[in-house]
């Protein structure tokens, strides 16, 4: 139980920091089109999260400090999909976000429901271009 503990501990401490904090996550969102989206100011965020979520509070952004990014992978006709933000990083003047998929294998079951997966996520403002990136 110990040896557990530690070496979860030093896993923990060698992962480097996030460059992101989640805003939201999920599988269900009133955006339907696949898209990536930037929010720099409170305007901008507000307007998508209204399109996303409507009867939820939005979370709260310091747009002196920082900016919203996500990406929508639009409606699905099964559950089993999922997005997640993995990484952002500045290159070469560009904020690139990258972000991984996931979709249920062929010999997978899943339930016949509507889903429309998402990642929203804070990071340091960047007046720069924003690449998306998709990574497998």
């Amino acid at each position: 139980m110990i040896w557990t503990l530690l070496i979860a501990a030093a896993l923990q401490a060698a992962a480097p920091p996030r460059s992101f904090r989640d805003l939201d996550k999920g599988d269900q969102s009133f955006v339907d089109d696949g898209r990536q989206v930037v929010a720099r100011t409170s305007a901008e965020w507000s307007t998508l999260w209204r399109r996303h979520s409507p009867d939820r509070p939005q979370p709260p952004v310091n747009f002196t400090r920082e900016m919203v990014v996500g990406v929508f992978l639009g409606s699905r006709a099964t559950a089993g999909f999922a997005l997640e933000v993995v990484g952002v990083e500045v290159a070469a003047g560009e904020l690139v976000v990258r972000y991984r998929e996931r979709r249920p294998g062929r010999d997978v079951i899943t339930a016949q429901v509507i889903t429309s997966p998402y990642h929203l996520v804070a990071v340091a403002r960047h007046a720069g271009e924003v690449r998306f990136q998709r990574v497998d």
